[in-house]
């Protein structure tokens, strides 16, 4: 295995008295696109929730176990200060609609009282729309609503978003769920010139799109990690039949 970011240690998650994740052991590479798949209401959506503390925002959410960022405990951390180091973005493009482009990139600054001048946001924001390869569709109408963007832009806004904090890791939930082929494409393409210098996770129900850009692949079932490797060994040789069954559609 190369070397690791992030590394769960008998992660469990509940919600109230019922087991969501049942002891997850997983080491995440650095620098690579991790996959996360499994048929719905199997734990991935939990599990990347717990990656940046957001599990615990659920009613009655908790975590047990460790969930190791380099050599700290992120559970023994301030929610917030992980949530700069792991950026998250969601199913549904979500800019803050009464913002700007511009507002919008930097609202991570503004929401945790970080005090920036304009030359720094100004930097800030053309870095992070440069690198969710949007700076040359946006740079002219910067101070107009994000919401006046395509359902595709506005996806690329949020990973703006989330990249202007300059995390280690970025989380992405089935990112291209509500986009057309094209515009997944384009994040398809930006996620793989991103893992130069952000490690990606990214869960998602569909096996070609795992195919296609992710170095590993992590099967999840009914709250367990049935298995883990890199994507082409799991694809052409899983080692688990729940693995096999499921990329073969026989359930899912």
């Amino acid at each position: 295995m190369e070397s690791s970011i992030l590394v769960t240690e008998n992660l469990k998650a509940y919600y109230g008295d019922h087991l969501v994740l049942k002891g997850v052991n997983l080491e995440v590479p650095r620098l690579k696109i991790t996959a996360i798949m499994g048929p719905s209401g199997c734990g991935k959506t939990t599990l990347l929730r717990c990656f940046n503390r957001l599990h615990e925002l659920s009613p009655e959410g908790r975590i047990e176990g460790r969930i190791w960022l380099g050599d700290t405990d992120i559970l023994s951390l301030d929610p917030i200060m992980v949530r700069r180091r792991i950026g998250m973005v969601f199913q549904r493009p979500n800019p803050f609609p009464t913002m700007s482009i511009y507002d919008n990139v930097i609202a991570g600054y503004k929401l945790n009282g970080m005090k920036l001048s304009r030359i720094e946001a100004d930097e800030i924001v053309e870095q992070a729309l440069r690198s969710a390869a949007l700076w040359d569709e946006v740079k002219d109408i910067l101070h107009r609503k994000g919401t006046f963007l395509s359902g595709g832009q506005q996806q690329r806004l949020c990973i703006a978003r989330a990249l202007a904090m300059k995390p280690e890791v970025l989380l992405l939930d089935e990112p291209t769920s509500a986009l057309d082929p094209k515009a997944t494409a384009r994040i398809e393409e930006l996620l793989v010139s991103l893992k130069e210098r952000v490690t990606i996770m990214i869960v998602t129900h569909n096996i070609g799109q795992a195919g296609r850009i992710a170095d590993y692949t992590a099967f999840l079932y009914l709250g367990e990690l049935v298995e883990f490797g890199p994507t082409e060994r799991l694809f052409t040789a899983p080692r688990d039949r729940r693995t096999e069954e499921y990329l073969s559609g026989k359930f899912g």
